[in-house]
């Protein structure tokens, strides 16, 4: 897709998936060392994704996040789950340039419109800001799904029997779900699965880690590189960032 287009109304699926959501990017900013507001005490997750590091035929996040959550796939576009997608943009202003990969995963919104819709309270926020899904309160509404703005809400309409990792079920039938970064990993100290393998690939795409301190990875990435978010005017406060577009 052209990067113009991307930027203004929204990215074309691929590597695998065949769906369509518009994600237009707002207003590039670059993050400043003063005058930035008094971040609360506790811990805040977020990512920075560094397009410029990610390789256009790697797949190795998008099948790490799969074997770590047992993510549904059914080999039809149709049924399959992705919490983690990939897609493909172009910069028609600069053809030279090529086409870039970017990734896709739900943003954790600081003020998130699944939340707020959720008639069961099966969506919430964390304290440290991570926004999930609780499978045994779902209902099957899609609510969540109607109201993100990110398409990064999926509905699971077949049953899941992939067991990749004994650890984590597979979501029944009739519930939604979306990126929780790896929340039981983190509570046992290790990053999101899909940050892992690309720093063992040495590729260094995803950067992971708590926003709230000033001397962590993604803090300093943030303070020192212009970075961008998705749909930033909505209000929702996303805490997923970019890098090169």
């Amino acid at each position: 897709m052209d990067r113009r287009k991307f930027l203004k109304t929204g990215v074309a699926i691929s590597a695998g998936t065949a769906c369509v959501c518009g994600l237009p990017l707002l207003s590039t900013f670059k993050a400043h060392g003063s005058g930035e507001p008094v971040l609360p005490a506790g811990e805040k997750w977020g990512m920075v994704v560094d397009v410029n590091q990610c390789l256009p035929d790697c797949n190795a996040c998008l099948d790490a996040c799969r074997k770590e959550n047992n993510v549904a796939y059914h080999g039809d576009a149709r049924w399959d789950v992705h919490r983690i997608r990939k897609v493909t943009i172009r910069n028609s202003n600069m053809p030279e340039l090529g086409t870039k990969p970017v990734l896709l995963i739900c943003n954790h919104c600081e003020n998130p419109p699944c939340v707020k819709v959720c008639p069961v309270h099966a969506t919430y926020k964390r304290e440290d800001g991570i926004v999930v899904c609780d499978p045994d309160r779902c209902i099957g509404c899609r609510e969540c799904m109607v109201a993100c703005p990110y398409n990064a809400r999926h509905y699971n309409f077949k049953q899941n029997r992939l067991r990749f990792n004994p650890d984590a079920a597979p979501r029944p039938i009739g519930v939604a779900e979306s990126c929780n970064f790896c929340a039981e990993r983190l509570k046992e100290g290790k990053m999101p699965a899909c940050v892992e393998i690309c720093e063992k690939i040495d590729q260094k795409a995803l950067i992971f880690g708590d926003l709230n301190d000033p001397d962590s990875d993604i803090a300093t990435t943030i303070r020192e590189n212009s970075v961008s978010r998705l749909r930033e005017s909505l209000g929702t406060e996303p805490k997923v960032y970019y890098i090169g577009l």
